[in-house]
C-alpha cells in the first residue's frame, strides 16, 4: 500500500534491501578503528570554548561544550553545565564557530579528472572518485549524492557501502531514467549513462531494478533539451512515481529549460518528493504557489546556475586547484565583475525566493560535476544572496539535507549523531562566506588531516 504521507516517504520508507545493507554497514564501522586523530575506544574528547550553531533550528550557543565518544556527540550543552570527564583528551576551541559538517544533496563526480580538467567516461575510476570525496572532505562536506549519472554502478555501490579515511560518505541514485539513454544530460561525455524508458511498463521495471541494487532516490529527467531529445511523458513518470511509492522510494526529477514551468506543475500533481533544481525557463507563477502550498513536503535543490566567483575567492581556491583551473576561474572573475552574475542567474534567484516565500522545503545541491566541493561554499552564499538567511542556508545543507536523503546520523551536532562537524575561524551567522575559513574537519569523530590532502592535491598538480 502506497504511503499516505509524503513526510513518511521522505524519512523512512526505504526498501526492504536498503535498510539490511545500512545496518550491516553500521555494524561495519563500528568495527572499525577511526582514523585522522582519533579518540582511543576509551576515552572521551571534550571540545569546549566555541560558539555553536548546531543545525537543529535553535539560537547559536556561545561558549559551548560537547563531548565526542567513539565518533559519536554524547553530550552538547553550554560550557560550565557540565564537568569535564575524567581522563578526557580537552581540545580549547576559543574564538572559533563549531557547524553541523555539510551535506551536497546534489553532485555528479568521478567524470570529470580533477588534475587535467578533461572529463569522460574513462575518468569514473575508484581513484578518481576517492580523490573527489576527500576534496569534500576538505571543504567539510560529510556526505554527497551523486544522482543518477553512474558510469560504472556496482563501482558506486561498491563504494556507497564503504567509510573512506579523510573522505566524505558516498551516496547514489544509481543510473537515473530518461525517456531514452540518450535523453538525460546534456554534456555529451554524460550521454548513454542513463536508463531508457519509452513506456510505463519499461518505467515500472527501472523503478524495480534500482531497489534491487539498495537505491531508494530515483532521479529522473523531465527535459527534450530545446527539442534535440524526446522527453519523459507524465504517463511514464506517474508510473515511475507510482512504483517508487509503492515501494517505498523517493523521486527527484530534473525539469529542463523549456515549458519547465508546466513540467513542475504536472509533476507536483503526480506526486513527485522533489525537485534537483529550480525553474528555469520563466517565473514561476500563482498557480505554482498553490501547488506548492498544497504539497508543502516536496523539496527543492537550488543549484543556482555558475556557481560564480568573484576576485576574492582566487586566493582560497588556490589553496587546492591547479594552475589551469584557477586561470580558467580567474577569466570567470573578470567576466562576473564586469558583467554580474547574468539572466539565468537572477531568474533562479527569484524563483527561490519565490519557493522560499511558498514555504517549500530548501535543501542544498551543487550539481558539481567539474568544480569539486568547493562549490559548496558558493552556492551557500548565492542563497543568502537570493534571500535565505545565513541560518536558513546553513540548515538547509545540514538538517534539511540529512532529512531529505535520510541521513539520520548527520546534519546537527547532537547528542546520539556522528561526530562529523566542522570547526570555522570566524562565524558564518555574520558572513555566510565565512563557512570557507575553516581551521579543521571533523568526520566521525576523527579530525580530517586536511594539511596532507592540501599538500597532495598541489603536488600532483605541478
Amino acid at each position: 500500500m502506497r504511503c499516505p504521507s509524503r513526510v513518511c516517504r521522505r524519512a523512512g520508507h526505504r526498501s526492504t534491501l536498503r535498510t539490511l545493507l545500512s545496518g550491516l554497514l553500521l555494524l561495519a564501522v563500528a568495527c572499525v578503528p577511526s582514523v585522522g586523530t582519533p579518540p582511543t575506544e576509551d576515552t572521551a574528547v571534550w571540545f569546549e570554548g566555541a560558539t555553536l550553531i548546531d543545525g537543529e533550528g535553535g539560537d547559536q550557543i556561545e561558549r559551548s561544550s560537547f563531548r565526542v565518544e567513539e565518533g559519536v556527540f554524547t553530550w552538547v550543552g553550554r560550557l560550565g553545565e557540565r564537568d569535564v570527564p575524567e581522563g578526557a583528551t580537552r581540545v580549547d576551541l576559543t574564538g572559533k564557530t563549531v557547524i553541523p559538517a555539510l551535506i551536497d544533496a546534489h553532485q555528479h563526480i568521478g567524470l570529470t579528472n580533477v588534475k587535467d580538467g578533461t572529463s569522460h567516461h574513462d575518468n569514473y575510476t575508484r581513484a578518481n572518485l576517492i580523490e573527489q570525496l576527500e576534496r569534500s572532505a576538505y571543504h567539510g562536506v560529510a556526505a554527497t549524492m551523486s544522482l543518477g549519472l553512474e558510469v560504472d554502478e556496482a563501482l558506486a555501490f561498491e563504494l556507497r557501502d564503504q567509510t573512506i579515511p579523510h573522505a566524505a560518505r558516498f551516496l547514489t541514485s544509481g543510473r537515473g531514467i530518461a525517456a531514452t539513454s540518450m535523453a538525460g544530460p546534456q554534456q555529451d561525455y554524460r550521454l548513454g549513462i542513463p536508463r531508457g524508458a519509452r513506456s510505463a511498463v519499461e518505467g515500472r521495471a527501472a523503478v524495480e531494478e534500482l531497489q534491487a541494487n539498495g537505491v531508494d532516490l530515483v532521479k529522473i529527467w523531465v527535459d527534450d533539451r530545446g527539442g534535440a531529445v524526446p522527453k519523459l511523458g507524465p504517463e511514464v513518470y506517474r508510473a515511475i512515481i507510482d512504483e517508487a511509492h509503492i515501494r517505498g522510494m523517493r523521486v527527484v526529477a530534473h525539469v529542463g529549460t523549456t515549458s519547465a514551468l508546466e513540467d513542475a506543475k504536472d509533476l507536483l500533481r503526480a506526486g513527485i518528493d522533489g525537485f534537483a533544481h529550480t525553474v528555469r525557463d520563466r517565473d514561476i507563477d500563482d498557480e505554482y504557489m498553490t501547488l506548492v502550498r498544497l504539497y508543502p513536503d516536496v523539496w527543492t535543490l537550488p543549484n543556482l546556475p555558475g556557481s560564480p566567483v568573484t576576485a576574492t575567492d582566487l586566493a582560497w581556491l588556490s589553496e587546492t586547484l591547479p594552475p589551469f583551473e584557477i586561470d580558467t576561474l580567474s577569466r570567470q572573475a573578470e567576466r562576473f565583475d564586469a558583467e554580474g552574475p547574468g539572466d539565468l542567474f537572477e531568474l533562479q534567484c527569484r524563483n527561490l525566493a519565490r519557493n522560499h516565500e511558498a514555504g517549500m522545503v530548501v535543501g542544498m545541491g551543487t550539481d558539481s560535476g567539474t568544480s569539486v566541493a568547493w562549490t559548496t561554499h558558493t552556492e551557500l552564499r548565492d542563497m543568502v544572496s537570493c534571500g535565505l538567511s545565513p541560518m536558513e542556508a546553513i540548515e538547509s545543507a545540514t538538517r534539511i539535507n540529512a532529512q531529505i536523503l535520510g541521513l539520520d546520523d548527520l546534519g546537527a551536532v547532537a547528542v546520539g549523531k556522528n561526530a562529523s562537524f566542522v570547526v570555522l575561524d570566524a562565524n558564518p551567522l555574520a558572513d555566510i562566506a565565512n563557512t570557507r575559513q575553516i581551521s579543521r574537519v571533523y568526520l566521525r569523530g576523527a579530525e580530517v588531516d586536511r594539511d596532507a590532502l592540501r599538500a597532495r592535491f598541489l603536488d600532483e598538480a605541478r
